[in-house]
């Protein structure tokens, strides 16, 4: 009886460790020398290096959901502002600096993730791989060129799965528009599992 609701326990906490929400938490910098009125209409601008990726066209929509948040509308023809948005990713390995219970058969809590042995019997198991991306945001008076607004947001964790996290960063580095705090600042975004 003790061990099944041992294993009962153990696979509810699984579970609901599996549900609900995540916390992408951003390091967020921000500088406004002039308001962005809600309202406003905006158009994107492209370096030439992001005009052949393919990947910039994803990012732009997430970006323009973003700023519809913030009250900003999308408008080609008709924009006051231009926006420059980029994205920079990287994957890196890092090995685990404590090792499993057991032989080669206990469980491993920790760093946002459960592992299952270490060493001979189940390689690589004692490393993860850790995701750093930054997002830029750039908004520009078309008339003049000058900047009105620009703000990057930097996030390292475990979870692959960009779309999520690089929209979560942009709701971040958009936060406090038209007026954002001065300064360095944790902005922390919940996002579903």
């Amino acid at each position: 009886m003790y061990k099944a609701l041992t294993a009962l326990l153990f696979v509810v906490t699984l579970l609901t460790g599996c549900s609900g929400m995540r916390l992408v938490d951003s390091q967020v910098n921000s500088f406004a020398p002039a308001s962005v009125p809600a309202g406003s209409r905006y158009r994107f601008e492209r370096l030439p290096s992001q005009q052949a990726n393919p990947a910039q066209d994803r990012l732009e929509h997430m970006a323009e959901q973003a700023l519809a948040q913030v009250g900003l509308t999308r408008d080609d023809q008709a924009a006051r502002y231009s926006v420059q948005v980029s994205a920079t990713q990287r994957a890196q390995q890092l090995v685990l600096d404590r090792p499993a219970l057991g032989w080669n058969l206990g469980w491993m809590f920790g760093n946002g993730g459960i592992s299952v042995g270490n060493g001979m019997l189940f390689p690589r198991l004692d490393a993860r791989t850790s995701y750093w991306r930054e997002v830029g945001l750039i908004v520009r008076e078309r008339a003049s060129q000058a900047v009105v607004f620009e703000s990057r947001a930097v996030h390292e964790g475990p979870w692959s799965d960009s779309d999520a996290i690089l929209s979560a960063m942009l709701d971040a580095a958009l936060q406090g528009l038209p007026n954002p705090p001065a300064g360095e600042r944790r902005v922390n975004i919940e996002i579903p599992r």
